[in-house]
């Protein structure tokens, strides 16, 4: 069995609310504004749902879904599988993902192309070629992985998308009423008001645990008083403290807490993590499957159990592929507390893609069937896809 074709499909999703809800004066991000900044956090951001899904087909008609996270111009992305990867991959074993990535990571590496949107690509390829695998031998990915450790994937909830400390304080205690037991808050407001927003949340929702995002925002001095008003707090972890390039910095503050340093979004393959893990600079380790894939997201995680770090997948704006994804090697690593929830990506995925995913507000279940165990209606995003195209 064989690949024989490959299609990309660039997605562009209106939803009801965008990703982390309005912005932080309150007014709404909306489609017409293009790629804007969400002060005070540096990076662009799309009122959509933007990213690629890529399907892979097999000589005999089996095919697999991949997905990477690209939540800004997926085109770029879509336009290095196409390009580059998806006439490589043409003609290989459907059955063998790890032999396929190893190829397809060779082919830009000497020219430096292991990080960014060349990982990217290769994720959502990968991805796709562990789902078709699944389907051709009948098993799930987290079988394929090894076996499961948990059919129940413990989550937190990640957002409560408002502006004001008042309306997160409000979600807070919808989610607490709904059986949520875990929150992470997106911050980085400067360190007096990010602690004012979790006193905020903690009053009104005391049963949930919570943690804290800081979006890269911070300087030592003020990850470190961040850290140990957190710490004091009892909150469950420090993500994304400073800038995602400075080792050292997060090396010295993991240093001077008590509590984990998460990091990993912004991190692409195992040589990278080794690093962080080597320096000490990390307690959580966050790969988001969507640009490591799958295959490079399970080197990660014994890299990461060697170094007694438990992993916790990141997970933001992919759809239904990448959270599936997620999901899999969530289950299929020993020490894995928690996945990542975004309730309104979720309910995006649902309503385009077909299907549900079980989520609750304390867990997922782990989709059952072969492959990632989704069922993805094709039409839907053939009809949505603002560009496609097929490699054969």
């Amino acid at each position: 069995m064989h690949v024989r074709e490959v299609q990309t499909f660039v997605l562009k999703v209106q939803s009801d609310m965008p990703y982390l809800g309005a912005l932080a004066d309150g007014s709404e991000l909306t489609a017409d504004a293009g790629y804007v900044v969400r002060a005070p956090w540096r990076s662009l951001y799309s009122a959509r749902f933007e990213t690629l899904l890529v399907k892979v087909t097999a000589d005999d008609g089996t095919a697999g879904w991949g997905e990477a996270l690209a939540p800004v111009g997926p085109e770029v992305v879509a336009e290095i599988v196409d390009r580059l990867l998806a006439p490589q991959v043409i003609g290989m074993d459907a059955r063998a993902p790890r032999v396929a990535f190893a190829a397809l990571r060779a082919l830009m590496r000497e020219r430096g192309h292991l990080v960014g949107h060349q990982a990217d690509a290769l994720a959502a390829l990968d991805i796709a070629m562990w789902d078709l695998a699944g389907h051709a031998t009948g098993q799930s990915v987290a079988t394929l992985l090894g076996g499961a450790f948990r059919t129940e994937v413990p989550c937190y909830v990640s957002g409560l998308p408002s502006p004001t400390d008042a309306g997160r304080a409000e979600l807070a205690a919808a989610w607490q009423e709904k059986g949520a037991e875990r929150v992470k808050l997106h911050l980085g407001n400067g360190v007096a008001a990010d602690l004012a927003t979790v006193d905020a949340v903690q009053a009104a929702a005391p049963r949930i645990g919570f943690a804290v995002d800081a979006h890269w925002r911070y300087g030592l001095p003020e990850a470190t008083r961040l850290g140990r008003g957190l710490a004091e707090r009892g909150a469950l972890f420090l993500e994304a403290p400073m800038a995602p390039e400075d080792v050292e910095g997060h090396r010295r503050l993991a240093d001077r807490l008590e509590l984990p340093v998460a990091v990993g979004e912004a991190l692409r393959n195992r040589y990278e993590f080794a690093q962080w893990l080597r320096a000490g600079a990390l307690g959580l380790a966050q790969p988001d499957v969507g640009r490591t894939g799958i295959t490079e997201a399970a080197a990660i995680a014994e890299l990461a159990a060697a170094h007694h770090a438990p992993l916790a997948p990141h997970h933001s704006v992919g759809l239904g592929p990448t959270l599936a994804a997620g999901l899999h090697l969530s289950a299929a690593v020993e020490d894995c507390p928690f996945f990542e929830y975004q309730p309104v990506t979720a309910d995006a995925a649902a309503r385009l893609l077909g299907f549900d995913l079980g989520a609750r507000a304390d867990a997922f279940t782990l989709p059952d069937g072969p492959g990632l165990g989704l069922a993805i209606a094709e039409q839907p995003v053939r009809d949505a896809a603002v560009r496609h195209r097929t490699t054969r």
